[in-house]
């Protein structure tokens, strides 16, 4: 008959702290090889079935798939033109407002005009002074080169008028459009009128121009230089008048109107009356940390999100890099950016018609060399 052993009262504490030590041992090698099977898990796709930026690591320590993204960065909306400042060439105070906030306008039509009654009296003293000049001038006759040379410049100061006085008739047409008293075919007339008769100004130039490389070309005499200087004061005071009106530098839309009758205007960017820009084309400057500056090249294809359309994405194509780093200009989303960050300035051109308004913030994604992605559906519908 086997003989029981006394049973110490300790025993059954000790039994405790060794089970209390394997169960700890157990579940720390459980959540090991849960992050284990989380590590070699296949990338994650999101819902469109991109690969995200940075997908995870495979059993054999590389890449599970090629990032789609190669870098991504903050952007801008703005027209492909830029967004125009148009500020006047001299002071003076705002005596018409013709346009508004999205009006479509052409190249050379008015926009804002300011106080220009002085500048039209002096063009006209200016003028009956030119006139008077070329009466006496009439009084000395001339031959040969000089002769020639005379026409040539009559040639030009007729053109130059002409010119002059095409503008002012465009102006004149507009407004009688403006008040449905003229017709689209009067607007069309008098934007042709401007065209030839600033093609005749730049052929009578250049025949001056030749001309006056002669060597046996004589010297003008004291007439012909009177005349000169009198017609070189009418050119200046017409062109005190066309500065008083600031017109539109090329087709596009008003994107803002700053200036306000009755105000006075100041020449300067820091000032502008109307902010212009096409719209008919889109791009987005995007500013690159310079840590992904090796990772954009002119060509490569980018995505681009906005917070208006977060069901939509837009394609387009890097256009144009900087030639330089530069600081910050764009705020950037989440934590902030430290000071010293340089970036790389970018421009996108986007792809089609896109709802997308100038000044719109908007997240960009680079797509990766050689990535053959599955293009977003979103995207796809839109090409299709």
């Amino acid at each position: 008959m086997r003989q029981k052993l006394p049973i110490s009262p300790n025993d059954g504490k000790h039994m405790l702290k060794i089970d209390n030590n394997i169960s700890t041992f157990l579940i720390a090698i459980t959540i090991a090889g849960g992050m284990l099977s989380t590590t070699i898990k296949a990338p994650k796709t999101s819902g469109n079935g991109e690969y995200s930026f940075m997908g995870p690591a495979n059993a054999e320590g590389t890449q599970g798939a090629h990032p789609v993204w190669a870098a991504s960065a903050t952007g801008r909306i703005e027209p492909a033109s830029g967004a125009v400042r148009i500020s006047p060439r001299a002071g003076g105070r705002i005596e018409n407002v013709y346009v508004n906030i999205g009006d479509r306008v052409s190249k050379g039509d008015i926009l804002v005009r300011l106080d220009d009654e002085d500048a039209r009296q002096k063009m006209i003293a200016a003028k009956a002074e030119a006139e008077v000049r070329k009466l006496e001038r009439a009084d000395e006759q001339v031959t040969g080169l000089a002769e020639d040379r005379r026409k040539l410049e009559d040639e030009v100061a007729d053109a130059r008028r002409d010119v002059f006085n095409a503008w002012q008739a465009l102006d004149d047409t507009l407004e009688l459009k403006r008040q449905d008293k003229a017709r689209d075919s009067d607007v069309v007339a008098a934007r042709d009128a401007i065209s030839k008769s600033e093609e005749r100004l730049d052929k009578a130039q250049a025949d001056l121009k030749k001309l006056n490389t002669n060597p046996d070309m004589p010297l003008p005499g004291r007439l012909d230089t009177s005349l000169t200087i009198a017609r070189s004061d009418l050119a200046l005071a017409e062109e005190a008048v066309q500065r008083a009106r600031i017109r539109a530098p090329f087709d596009g839309s008003v994107l803002n109107v700053m200036a306000h009758e009755g105000e006075t205007a100041a020449p300067g960017p820091q000032a502008p009356l109307i902010i212009f820009g096409d719209l008919t084309k889109m791009n987005v400057r995007a500013e690159v940390e310079e840590r992904d500056v090796s990772k954009v090249r002119v060509g490569q294809k980018a995505v681009i999100k906005a917070d208006a359309y977060p069901d939509r994405e837009f394609e387009g194509t890097v256009k144009e890099i900087a030639g330089a780093l530069g600081s910050p200009r764009i705020a950037v989303r989440g934590p902030r950016r430290p000071d010293d960050v340089d970036v790389l300035e970018v421009v996108i051109e986007l792809d089609g018609t896109a709802p997308l308004l100038t000044g719109m913030r908007v997240d960009v994604f680079f797509r990766q060399e050689g990535a053959l992605a599955k293009k977003p559906a979103s995207v796809a519908s839109k090409t299709n």
